[in-house]
């Protein structure tokens, strides 16, 4: 049985709105399931719809009691092991995976990190003629459509385990003011994205090569600083399409909030005509 390390405290003190909103989740999520979803018998008329907590904790290995703190919004600490139980006895989406861990103000372990789904490359290729492409959290490059390959063709024609938008920027600065801006804004949304995966020998190898490689990602990194990505416009040279100016934006699939959509449209006349041409001609 999975049991929690402390005892059963006050519902008062820091916290308390994230530990009700946490409360309400699971008490929705049970009663969201029927029996049957799981895989359990009906015994009848219940006086709420869906699971009991005896049976949510019975299917999660954790304790009854300490289960009913959780949803009676107490000062407890769930572990990841807990949480992961609780996710697999709710049967929980991965959106909703990602709600719980964010509302017990734990780290969510490893996410997917392989292809996409067929939906999320549909919206990809369906964004042409504009740059669109996917990233995993850890950079790599999941997904892209014909523009991207065309901007972006000797980073999304890596093997896939080089496939990596750190790696890419950090191994050929443009020559203008915008990589710096680009480079960085990039480094410091993958500083939260390493911090969700503590020790995980994939990140970790990550930025190790990077700290051996580039001078400019060392001195960045021992920064420690965190940002978000924002919409920014971003000046590209390309070999044979001259300067791209490109608007950039960034998403979350709603349905996949681990992975990063990436979407740049051109801020110009120019680079408009310039990406149309040669996709027409690539065609």
């Amino acid at each position: 049985m999975i049991v929690g390390l402390s005892p059963p405290p006050s519902a008062a003190g820091d916290g308390a709105a994230r530990r009700a909103e946490l409360a309400d989740f699971l008490r929705t999520r049970r009663a969201a399931l029927s029996p049957s979803d799981v895989g359990l018998p009906d015994s009848g008329r219940r006086r709420t719809p869906g699971l009991r907590r005896e049976e949510v904790a019975q299917r999660s290995g954790v304790g009854l009691s300490w289960y009913t703190w959780l949803e009676q919004g107490r000062d407890v600490s769930p572990s990841e092991q807990v949480l992961l139980a609780l996710c697999r006895a709710l049967a929980l989406s991965p959106s909703e995976r990602g709600h719980l861990f964010l509302l017990a103000g734990v780290a969510p372990p490893g996410l997917p990190d392989g292809p996409v789904d067929p939906d999320t490359a549909a919206l990809v290729d369906g964004l042409l003629p504009h740059l669109a492409f996917v990233l995993g959290p850890r950079f790599d490059v999941l997904a892209h459509n014909r523009a991207a390959e065309l901007i972006m063709s000797d980073l999304v024609a890596a093997p896939p385990d080089r496939r990596n938008m750190l790696l890419w920027l950090f191994a050929t600065p443009w020559d203008n003011g915008a990589w710096e801006h680009t480079a960085r804004a990039n480094l410091l949304d993958f500083r939260t994205e390493f911090a969700r995966h503590p020790g995980e020998k994939s990140y970790v190898s990550l930025v190790d090569e990077l700290t051996a490689r580039s001078p400019r990602f060392r001195e960045w990194w021992a920064d420690h600083d965190v940002q978000v990505m924002e919409p920014s416009e971003k000046h590209i040279p390309h070999p044979e399409l001259g300067l791209l100016r490109l608007l950039s934006t960034q998403s979350r699939p709603a349905h996949a909030p681990w992975l990063r959509l990436r979407i740049l449209v051109p801020a110009d006349d120019a680079t408009l005509k310039s990406i149309a041409a040669a996709l027409d001609a690539t065609r």
